[in-house]
């Protein structure tokens, strides 16, 4: 399965003492929206989101379509191919996309753990290889 750049989604109190702290790790950010609740951070590859209030415990994600840097990559395995190779492996999600979608989407699921796994595609699906 090729899911794509990968981040941490961090859901945090306190978005401006949590900003400061990745900051001191040497994260500045490369996105996002404080207004609104929510910052992307990077250190060279490493990417994590702070989101306050938005959910709760925290994700791995995926963005399918995306390098690690959110360059759109021409050719990729869209979110609908992925959900069809999880259902093909009875793997359960908790939240499914649109099959017959041909932009954005996303999926859900969790780990044997309970850890949420969020594949979020944010970009339109590949033409036909």
């Amino acid at each position: 399965m090729q899911l794509g750049a990968f981040s941490v989604s961090l859901s945090v109190k306190n978005l401006a003492a949590s900003r400061a702290f990745y900051e001191a790790l040497g994260f500045v950010v490369s996105g996002g929206d404080a207004a609104r609740n929510w910052l992307v951070l990077r250190n060279d590859g490493i990417v994590i989101g702070l989101f306050q209030g938005m959910f709760e415990g925290n994700l791995l994600t995926f963005n399918p379509g995306w390098d690690q840097y959110r360059q759109e990559l021409g050719q990729f395995q869209d979110v609908r191919e992925l959900q069809d190779a999880l259902d093909a492996q009875g793997i359960e999600l908790t939240t499914r996309t649109d099959p017959d979608g041909q932009g954005t989407g996303y999926l859900q699921l969790a780990d044997p753990d309970g850890n949420v796994i969020l594949i979020d595609q944010h970009v339109e699906r590949p033409k036909a290889r």
